[in-house]
């Protein structure tokens, strides 16, 4: 009997939003993305920390800085070795409102891939959706490397990211999900803001309607998901990043999943063109709360996991 996980790639590209080789061996997806949370996370696992020793012998004389991004780039290595398409790998958060910063760490981040025999078409450059993010990946995609928008939760980003055209963005269900869900307090009714009907799942499909009715080849990628209601509501979506504990749930589940994202609804819902340029960004995403809230909080987070990771790595300097 056919899963949902086996049913959704027929519609849907897979992606694994785990830094965890082994899960992935499990899974089998085409992408796979990463973030400075994942890669902490796995490195501290015993079966994981030959890779940061191994960076850390490799390169000697390298600064903290140097060597983090070489871990990155490690990792996105043995995932590459294991899936057919893209790995994500981020520029350091700590640089999201700085364009020029963000651009040359990306290039390094790419010159790398290549010193290791990786062509950078197998690379997908994150980026946070700042304005100074954007404008980044807006300079990248015309020097050819493909960048992955993160921290995105609203359709003015996601237009910015259009205009700068990028190869993917990253709009992120759950943690749109959450914020509503903490706004509301006790009057949160989770059965009425569930499916279709979640703010974040609602969030993604305007802007996967918006992108296809005006022929915007930027992909979307839907992530970070709370239950696998949220993925399912999104089964059509161009991609999904999932995690190792949903895609068991919809490996488990077989119950028939339907397509909701095409083209042709999309299209047929007709949204309304919207101009976008600096002015536009900045004043829209300060009326979203949401939004400005949960890019603010998301960039905190990964500076502190970024830092975190620069201690682990001093630490295992002086081991």
């Amino acid at each position: 009997m056919t899963n949902q996980l086996e049913t959704l790639r027929s519609m849907t590209t897979v992606v694994a939003d785990t830094g965890d080789l082994a899960l992935m061996r499990k899974y089998q997806p085409t992408d796979a993305t990463t973030n400075p949370t994942l890669i902490l996370n796995a490195v501290q696992q015993p079966a994981y920390r030959p890779i940061l020793d191994r960076v850390i012998r490799d390169n000697g004389n390298a600064s903290t800085i140097e060597l983090a991004d070489q871990l990155l780039v490690a990792f996105g290595r043995e995932i590459l070795d294991i899936i057919p398409g893209r790995v994500s790998t981020e520029v350091d958060a700590r640089l999201s409102f700085d364009t020029q910063a963000s651009i040359e760490r990306a290039r390094q981040l790419i010159q790398m891939y290549e010193a290791a025999g990786v062509d950078r078409e197998r690379v997908l450059i994150k980026l946070a959706s700042t304005w100074e993010g954007i404008q980044a990946a807006r300079e990248l995609e015309a020097e050819g490397i493909r960048c992955n928008m993160t921290l995105l939760f609203c359709l003015p980003q996601a237009l910015a990211c259009a205009q700068a055209k990028v190869q993917l963005i990253s709009p992120f269900v759950g943690r749109i999900y959450d914020w509503h869900k903490k706004a509301a307090g006790k009057s949160w009714d989770e059965s009425a803001n569930a499916g279709a009907n979640d703010p974040g799942v609602q969030s993604v499909e305007r802007i996967y309607n918006y992108y296809k009715t005006y022929d915007i080849p930027t992909q979307v990628m839907g992530a970070s998901f709370r239950n696998i209601g949220q993925i399912q509501a999104l089964a059509g979506c161009d991609l999904l990043t999932i995690s190792p504990a949903l895609l068991e749930q919809l490996q488990n589940e077989t119950a028939p999943l339907t397509r909701r994202l095409d083209e042709e609804r999309a299209k047929a819902a007709a949204p309304q063109w919207q101009a976008s340029n600096e002015v536009a960004f900045r004043s829209q995403l300060n009326e979203d709360a949401m939004a400005t809230e949960k890019l603010a909080e998301g960039i905190r987070v990964f500076c502190a996991d970024a830092r975190k990771l620069d201690e682990l790595i001093v630490q295992a300097q002086r081991a």
